[in-house]
């Protein structure tokens, strides 16, 4: 059951002109956001949840007319919850390039009453983080109680900490890690080259020919569903189980696990826009904030004013718990403030989504310990 109940979202609508890391210039952009809770009048209770890859502003409750609708992150959310809306105003935004309502690649380029497509610019953490510092002055909150998210949200609250380190005290790092590794750039080129070689993409302008690279976003979810679990988890989900019927030898769908992420990637594929797809890859594989410090984290991170935790998950390979140990280590040595906890769990990457109750219970006990 929904923590927060009906929830509706709502749009922030920027004129100032954005200059982003990768040398583009947004000269307008909108942010879809959705909050929950009240701004206390202090306005020191806000907590800013950052969205991984395909997530949105969607965070908690359901939306009118469509109860299934439930947010992605629903169970960590609500009164009593571990962001308990009682003492917490929280806020969920759509990162720009989104496909969820902010300005994207499917919005119009104001420049050709076209839209973007392929000419949308290649947007960075940094640049989600400069977009969310707008909308933190929309709402007239100057600094974030907490900045917090999974993934590639987890690094969006690094960030936070970086680009603007007397706006957050607090940053929960949620199975993330200071940069991809080489394997994890590989994925996420394999899944674009899916996207790319679809017949269907035209260059990135696919919304000129009415029809969308499907096959290939499809093939791109698929790859990246099985990076999100562990191999316990699918041995005990599908493990080797034949559909009714199958033994054909063929090369239809046979196994569960063949069914199951079929269905995910048509899923997907059904809502979920190419050229936004590409574009949150490339900011994964772009995030390393060590780079400028010839890659030395301690040094990247001395800028830090807030406190941390950071959460990890025995079976999450795709971001292992060794990739959040080496941010904390990089704070211990700087004698900043972090905590860490390693949560065991059979659930991989996708773990930080579930209602975990170790997990919960860690979040939720730092959490009542931030001073509003």
């Amino acid at each position: 059951m929904s923590g927060v109940g009906l929830v509706s979202a709502q749009i922030a609508h920027f004129t100032q002109p954005l200059a982003l890391k990768g040398g583009g210039l947004l000269p307008a952009f909108d942010l879809v956001y959705e909050t929950y809770g009240t701004l206390n009048a202090a306005k020191s209770n806000a907590i800013l949840v950052c969205h991984a890859l395909s997530g949105h502003h969607h965070v908690a409750g359901h939306t009118e007319g469509n109860p299934a609708n439930i947010g992605w992150w629903d169970n960590i959310v609500g009164p009593g919850r571990p962001l308990d809306t009682e003492r917490f105003f929280i806020v969920g935004v759509n990162n720009l390039g989104g496909c969820h309502g902010s300005t994207g690649p499917a919005s119009t380029n104001p420049a050709t009453g076209k839209p973007w497509g392929a000419d949308f610019p290649v947007v960075t953490v940094e640049d989600w983080v400069d977009a969310q510092a707008r909308l933190a002055d929309h709402l007239g909150i100057g600094a974030w109680a907490a900045v917090m998210g999974g993934s590639l949200g987890g690094m969006q609250a690094l960030q936070w900490t970086l680009s603007f380190p007397d706006r957050v005290r607090h940053a929960l790092v949620i199975a993330a890690a200071p940069k991809l590794s080489a394997e994890n750039i590989a994925f996420n080129d394999v899944a674009r080259q899916a996207i790319l070689t679809d017949p269907d993409f035209h260059g990135g302008h696919f919304y000129e020919h009415g029809v969308r690279p499907v096959r290939g976003l499809r093939l791109a979810r698929m790859l990246g569903h099985i990076t999100y679990l562990s191999d316990d988890q699918m041995a005990e989900k599908f493990g080797r189980r034949l559909r009714t019927g199958a033994g054909s030898y063929g090369f239809d769908v046979e196994f569960e696990i063949e069914s199951y992420l079929r269905y995910q990637g048509d899923k997907f594929a059904g809502v979920f826009d190419a050229n936004t797809y590409l574009r949150m890859t490339k900011a994964l594989d772009y995030f390393d904030p060590a780079q400028d410090f010839d890659d030395d984290l301690a040094r990247a991170l001395a800028r830090a004013r807030a406190k941390f935790l950071v959460v990890a998950f025995s079976t999450d390979w795709r971001f292992s718990p060794e990739r959040s140990r080496e941010i904390v280590h990089a704070l211990v040595h700087n004698g900043q403030a972090v905590a860490y906890a390693e949560i065991d769990s059979a659930h991989g990457h996708d773990s930080f989504l579930m209602d975990e109750p170790h997990y919960h219970a860690v979040v939720d006990t730092y959490l009542k310990r931030v001073k509003l």
